[in-house]
Order: C-alpha cells, then sequence, then structure tokens
C-alpha cells in the first residue's frame, strides 16, 4: 500500500532567486513569483508546508500594464473612519510605490490564511538594480 508523501519543514531546502522585473507583465511575473514562494515548482510540494524558496525581484518600477490598466486599474485602502476610502491609480502607484504594485498583485495569489502570511515575507521587492542581498547568493532565474 503506499503512502501519502508530506514535506516536514525542517528537510525543506530553501533557495535564492534574484528576478528581473523589467518588461514584464505585471500579472504574468507575480503568477510565476507566487508559483516559487508557494514551492509548486519542486516535487516535494505540500499545500499545508512552506516548501518554497525566497524571491528577490529587481526593477520594480519598469512593469508593464497591458490595455489601459495604468489609468483605470486602482487600489484603495480605507481609514477606518467614515469616508475615509482611499483610491489611488496604477500609474500613481508605481511612481511612488512601485514595490508595492508587485507586492499586491503577488499577495493576491497566495492563500489567504497564516501560511500565505508567512510566504509573502520571503518576497523581497526592490525599485532599482541593486539589492542587499548578495551574500544569501542568489541565482538569477529568468521568466
Amino acid at each position: 500500500m503506499n503512502k501519502t508523501f508530506f514535506a516536514k519543514p525542517e528537510e525543506v531546502k530553501k533557495d535564492w532567486y534574484v528576478i528581473n522585473a523589467e518588461g514584464q507583465v505585471l500579472g504574468r511575473l507575480a503568477a510565476k513569483i507566487a508559483v516559487i514562494l508557494r514551492g509548486k515548482n519542486k516535487p516535494l510540494f505540500t499545500p499545508h508546508v512552506d516548501t518554497g524558496d525566497y524571491v528577490v525581484v529587481i526593477n520594480a518600477e519598469k512593469v508593464k500594464l497591458t490595455g489601459k490598466k495604468l489609468y483605470q486599474k486602482n487600489y484603495a485602502h480605507h481609514s477606518g473612519y467614515p469616508g475615509g476610502l482611499r483610491l489611488i491609480n496604477a500609474k500613481t502607484m508605481l511612481e511612488k510605490k512601485p514595490e508595492d504594485v508587485i507586492r499586491l498583485a503577488v499577495r493576491g495569489m497566495l492563500p489567504k490564511n497564516i501560511l500565505g502570511r508567512k510566504l509573502i515575507k520571503k518576497l523581497k521587492v526592490y525599485k532599482g538594480s541593486e539589492h542587499p542581498h548578495k551574500a544569501q547568493m542568489p541565482k538569477e532565474m529568468s521568466l
């Protein structure tokens, strides 16, 4: 009789990857990053265990949005007070906080539970082409 294999957290090897977002379409990039963070690209994937790798995204401000999303897509947050809804369009968000554009896109593709909150911490997004994770010796990944 075959037994189902479950990966144990201590036997999962975590790698580091660098992804250059320059010229990449936001949604496609975010989907691939979510797969790597989740660990679905590994043969020992287990749904309830963090089997994913760390991802460093550089050149976040050079990501592309297709169609009219640059002007029509809105990011919303609420202050908690009546009338406290704040909307900001994608163009303004890319100019002010390009890291958040990628982080929010990936976050929406991860599980909405404790595991998802743990996984999003393994995503490091930077505006320029420099990052402080050289010591981890991340591998260059092209998508």
